[in-house]
Formats: structure tokens, sequence, C-alpha cells
């Protein structure tokens, strides 16, 4: 896991919506002007399994998807978690394996993201 902690030294994973895009592009686009201000760097590699596993080598600091299905999620759910770090979906509930959003992340870090993917919350 990285040890990053100032979101503005942070890259942060994500992917974009596919299916169902224009239900989901509005949410996307009122949390990335925030996000890309905050941090060093937004990335979209384009596969979630392969996000994760960047987020529990240290490859990225974070991640989130607003929705993703069970098989993007199974085994990255487990690399997060065995390197230290946690995962959830967006009220904060650890991550389950169904069609749900993910944020993951260094204790600090999914912190922070939570709350910035949130900003209704505070």
């Amino acid at each position: 896991m990285s040890t990053i902690t100032d979101p503005l030294r942070a890259l942060i994973g994500t992917g974009f919506p596919f299916k169902r895009a224009t239900e989901q592009s509005a949410r996307y686009m009122t949390v990335l002007p925030a996000l890309m201000q905050s941090t060093a760097g937004l990335r979209r590699p384009g596969a979630a399994a392969l996000d994760l596993a960047d987020v529990a080598c240290g490859r990225f600091d974070a991640f989130f998807e607003l929705m993703l299905a069970p098989w993007d999620i199974a085994a990255g759910i487990l690399l997060v978690r065995e390197a230290g770090g946690i995962v959830t979906d967006l009220s904060g509930a650890p991550a389950r394996l169904a069609h749900t959003p993910i944020v993951a992340g260094n204790p600090a870090m999914h912190a922070w993201l939570l709350a910035a993917l949130n900003p209704s919350d505070h």
C-alpha cells in the first residue's frame, strides 16, 4: 500500500461509465473537477481488477468507481485488504460482491476520497 496521506501528492485511479453512461456521467462530472484540483492526478487505465491491484501494491494511492460488477472487484477487494487497505461502497460500508460503487485506498486516502465523493454529507 501507498503511504501517501496528502491528497495533493496522490494519484487516484478511476473508471468511467460505458453502460448507461447518460445516467451515470452526471455524477462523475460533479466530482471529477474537485478531485482533479485536489490531487496529483487521476488515471483511467480501464480494468478495475488491475486498478485495485495497483492500489494494493502502491502504484495508485486510491481508487473509486461509481458502479462495478462482482467479477470486476472480487480479487481486487482481497488484494487491497490483505495489503492493509480499506475497500468500501460510497456509504463507507465494507465492499461486498455485488453491483456496487467502490472506494479503496490506505486508511488516510480512503477516508479523504470517501469524503470527497460525498460532499453533501459534510
